[in-house]
């Protein structure tokens, strides 16, 4: 596997993602978990995050720590399904901002339609977070990391719960600079473009819709 992907192995993660793939788990049931997936997925993909050193004044001495350098962090949610991540993720870095991009799939030729991008006006100093529970063609990914290159970031990892191979090369091809990290790769897409054997549409089974 290229060094820029990471599939997870954790047990935690591992076990959560078999109850989120399960047709009998709720609506309810299936956003916390997604949320749980995400904020576990976070914790990894913010591990290369660079540090500074500070003194901090505990009650007895001073002590010589660490803290992340900048803090200058961006989680960019495609919709919708990509929101069922942002509180996870916020979870771990509470002082993130929020962009949004708005992509839907044109469902005869499968490629991204853009509707709505709003991101930090300051992105150009953040590191980005791309969140999409599912990378299925990679067109949708793809075309969102397009739009946010375009506001030069410090750097963009893509976080995904399910990605298809297809999808996965798709995403390494077009942004090769990219870091890419998924709790699970299953075997294909069907004809329609959907993950086999997947978890079914992440957005209904997040808000409940069909």
């Amino acid at each position: 596997m290229d060094r820029r992907v990471i599939i997870f192995d954790h047990p935690l993660i591992q076990h959560k993602l078999s109850i989120l793939r399960d047709k009998q788990t709720g609506t309810k049931g299936f956003r916390e978990l997604v949320s749980e997936i995400a904020m576990l997925m976070m914790y990894e993909a913010t591990r290369n995050l660079p540090l500074e050193d500070i003194d901090v004044e505990t009650p007895i001495a001073t002590a010589h720590c660490k803290c992340i350098s900048g803090k200058r962090l961006a989680f960019v949610p495609v919709l919708r399904a990509g929101l069922g991540m942002v509180e996870g993720a916020l979870t771990m870095v509470p002082a993130a901002k929020i962009g949004h991009i708005g992509l839907y799939r044109n469902e005869q030729t499968l490629e991204p339609v853009e509707y709505y991008c709003k991101l930090p006006h300051d992105i150009g100093n953040r590191d980005v977070f791309v969140l999409d529970p599912m990378l299925a063609t990679g067109g949708s990914a793809i075309a969102a990391i397009d739009l946010i290159k375009k506001r030069k970031p410090r750097s963009i990892k893509f976080l995904c719960i399910i990605c298809a191979p297809e999808g996965l090369e798709a995403l390494k091809k077009a942004h090769p600079d990219v870091d890419i990290f998924c709790a699970g790769m299953d075997s294909h897409l069907n004809e329609n473009g959907y993950i086999v054997p997947g978890l079914g549409d992440a957005g209904d089974r997040i808000f409940g819709t069909k």
